[in-house]
C-alpha cells in the first residue's frame, strides 16, 4: 500500500530560501501561460509579515508543494498573492485548503474582504475562486486595465 504523506499548511517567511525556490516555480508557470517574467507586480519584503499580511506554505514533509499569501490593500481589504500548487500535488484539494487558511488569517487580522487578480489563462484558478464564493469586481492593482485580467472579491 502506498503511503501518502500528510500535507501540513503552515506560515513561512517570504524570504526563506525554500519559499523563494517555490516562487521560482510559480513565476515559471505564469511565464509559460502569459509570457514575460510571469508577474511583475511589486511586492515589498515585508508585505507578508504581520500585521501587513501573512504567507503560508503547504509542506509534505519532503518539500514545499504549495503557497499563498495575503497582504493589506487599503483599510479593510486583504489581497491574495502567489496562490500556487506544484503540478505533482494538484487535484487533491490543496488549493481549497490554502485558500481557507488565507481567508481565516485575513479575517483574524481584521480584514473584511479578500480581493485578488488572476488571468484568463488560469481556468483552474477561476473555477476555484468562483466555487469558493468569489465574485467579479472592478479590476484594481498592477494589472488594472490589462487585457485578460480578472479581479474577484469575497466578503470575509
Amino acid at each position: 500500500m502506498l503511503e501518502v504523506p500528510e500535507i501540513k499548511i503552515r506560515t513561512a517567511e517570504f524570504g526563506d530560501p525554500a519559499v523563494r525556490a517555490l516562487l521560482v516555480e510559480v513565476l515559471d508557470e505564469l511565464s509559460e501561460r502569459y509570457g514575460g517574467s510571469g508577474d511583475d507586480t511589486p511586492i515589498g519584503d515585508d508585505d507578508f509579515t504581520p500585521p501587513n499580511g501573512a504567507f503560508f506554505v503547504a509542506d509534505d514533509g519532503e518539500r514545499l508543494i504549495g503557497c499563498a499569501g495575503w497582504r493589506r490593500h487599503g483599510a479593510a481589504d486583504a489581497e491574495l498573492k502567489r496562490m500556487f500548487t506544484a503540478k505533482p500535488a494538484r487535484g487533491r484539494g490543496l488549493a481549497r485548503r490554502m485558500l481557507a487558511a488565507i481567508e481565516e488569517s485575513a479575517r483574524a487580522a481584521g480584514c473584511s474582504r479578500l480581493i485578488l487578480e488572476t488571468g484568463d489563462r488560469q481556468p483552474e484558478a477561476i473555477g476555484l475562486y468562483q466555487s469558493a464564493g468569489y465574485a467579479r469586481i472592478e479590476d484594481f492593482g498592477y494589472y488594472k486595465g490589462e487585457e485578460g485580467v480578472l479581479s474577484f472579491a469575497k466578503n470575509l
